[in-house]
């Protein structure tokens, strides 16, 4: 098995990709979003490139569709729900298709589709992500969003920490030098992630837009067994694991 990480979608080995499971990280917040829509009932999920074509697909869904996301960590103008874990409820998401498009995130699960499988990995999920991407059987690369064309620290810890669980299971795994690094930078923080708070500027940028108790939602370890998955035959994300 070879590991790789991807530390922003522009840095995919395109040759690779279609052979590999592919984990896509965007622990401040989509990750995390997605999965807390997920475990509390929500049907699917449709990524988008931008708010047009969001608007476009809820219509064509039509009742039963939210339109969900952000540009620069705030909700878009005319959208249902912005991209924090903590807005996805049971009571706002059950039952509904979301349709979701963010700055960073969003934009990598767009780029990894050419993968032969595609998981949506955060910290919360650690663990569950590790153990599905492993249970597929190919080689595996983790693919961080960033942050608008900037490696992300909490990205980047987050893929190390991956890397770390696949190695737990699959010791001889061959690992790249990318995947090396993420994993050296990921043991650095071990389980203190909410440590991220503070060391990550998008982190910090958050506490002060008053997003704190999103800061603690997102930087926590497995908190969560749901595991997104991007379905190609019906162009959703929707739950691979539990």
């Amino acid at each position: 098995m070879r590991l790789d990480v991807a530390l922003l979608p522009e840095l995919l080995d395109r040759h690779a990709l279609p052979a590999s499971t592919a984990l896509v990280v965007d622990v401040l917040r989509a990750s995390t979003t997605m999965i807390a829509a997920l475990g509390n009932g929500c049907a699917g999920i449709v990524p988008v490139a931008d708010a047009v074509e969001a608007h476009r697909r809820a219509r064509a869904i039509g009742a039963g569709a939210l339109v969900a996301g952000e540009r620069k960590g705030r909700m878009i103008e005319g959208f249902d729900l912005g991209n924090s874990p903590l807005e996805m409820t049971r009571e706002r998401v059950g039952g509904k298709t979301l349709v979701f498009t963010t700055s960073n995130g969003t934009r990598a699960l767009l780029a990894a589709r050419a993968a032969a499988a595609v998981g949506v990995a955060g910290l919360v999920n650690l663990s569950a992500s590790a153990a599905w991407a492993h249970a597929g059987g190919r080689d595996v690369t983790v693919v961080c969003a960033g942050e608008r064309g900037d490696v992300s620290l909490e990205d980047k810890v987050c893929a190390g920490l991956l890397i770390d669980a696949l190695l737990r299971t699959e010791p001889g795994a061959v690992l790249t030098e990318a995947a090396r690094d993420a994993r050296d930078v990921g043991r650095g923080y071990g389980k203190a992630v909410s440590r991220l708070g503070h060391d990550s500027a998008w982190g910090r940028h958050l506490a002060l837009d008053g997003r704190a108790a999103d800061l603690a939602a997102c930087l926590v370890l497995d908190t969560s067994t749901v595991v997104p998955v991007w379905s190609e035959a019906i162009d959703k994300v929707i739950v691979g694991s539990r």
